[in-house]
């Protein structure tokens, strides 16, 4: 009996603390095929290639997404640097992928860490491991339930 109510009272703060966490994000459409996404006091614009019926004002959204995984390690590199006092003048981060032909699906992505010279060479393990602490990456590896949902305004 006492175990079950310790469920139970878990349960509810997990559930309750789900619906506090939730933030909302708002997202705009300012013309043509541009999709803007408003998060607090920043506006990310997004447009699509001239070949896909857009301006190429911006970068895609799929090309956001994949920039939000290379800066995403980036800062995590920075942030491991700066706390070490390691200068980081001539540092910076690369990343490839791999299309799968079939699926047309990203199959591997490869970010790499260029340190500048005189990096301390005991501190490669330590920052991929820093980089690898990446939240972007962390949802990757442990992605959300999403759901789709549609809230139809009609005429009063």
């Amino acid at each position: 009996m006492y175990q079950q109510l310790i469920l139970y009272v878990f349960l509810f703060i997990m559930i309750t603390r789900r619906k506090q966490t939730m933030r909302t994000m708002e997202v705009t459409f300012p013309g043509g095929k541009k999709v803007d996404a408003h998060i607090g006091n920043f506006t990310i614009s997004t447009d699509q290639s001239v070949r896909a019926g857009g301006e190429a004002s911006a970068p895609t959204p799929f090309n956001t997404f994949l920039a939000s995984i290379a800066t995403c390690a980036g800062i995590y590199a920075l942030g491991f640097c700066q706390q070490r006092e390691i200068d980081t003048e001539g540092m910076k981060v690369t990343m490839k992928y791999n299309v799968n032909r079939e699926t047309k699906l990203i199959d591997l992505i490869e970010i790499k860490l260029h340190t500048p010279e005189g990096f301390p060479e005991k501190y490669e393990k330590a920052i991929i491991k820093s980089m690898n602490m990446c939240a972007v990456k962390k949802h990757m590896e442990t992605p959300p339930e999403f759901k789709t949902l549609t809230t139809i305004s009609h005429p009063e």
